[in-house]
């Protein structure tokens, strides 16, 4: 019951955010500024939760490394590596939402109707 109460919700929400679309005029002038604003918000909103997850998952293995190597210090070179090689992926989530950003922003607005 619970699914398909959040189901509901889900789908009401999605078509109460999409109605807006349906009551455009067909062939109108395209205002191509709201769009740009929009993409500058989406681009910014993008990188900052994309920062703000990756440096909470890396205090968080940062913090567990520390926690199993201080209880079992014979395993500090394998959770180190682990613990780094973590870290080298998590990093390059951020960079990969940074690069998501930077496209989204640079779209030629313009040539793309």
């Amino acid at each position: 019951m619970k699914r398909i109460h959040a189901f509901g919700l889900l789908l009401f929400f999605v078509l109460l955010a999409g109605s807006p679309l349906l009551a455009q005029e067909a062939g109108g002038v395209i205002d191509k500024a709201p769009l740009y604003r929009l993409a500058i918000i989406v681009g910014g909103a993008v990188i900052t939760l994309a920062a703000a997850a990756g440096a909470f998952c890396q205090a968080k293995a940062i913090s567990s490394a520390c926690e199993g190597i201080s209880r079992n210090p014979g395993s500090a070179p394998h959770i180190r590596f682990l613990m780094i090689f973590g870290l080298v992926l998590i990093e390059t989530l951020v960079i990969y939402a940074l690069l998501i950003a930077i496209v989204i922003l640079m779209i030629q607005w313009g040539n793309y109707v």
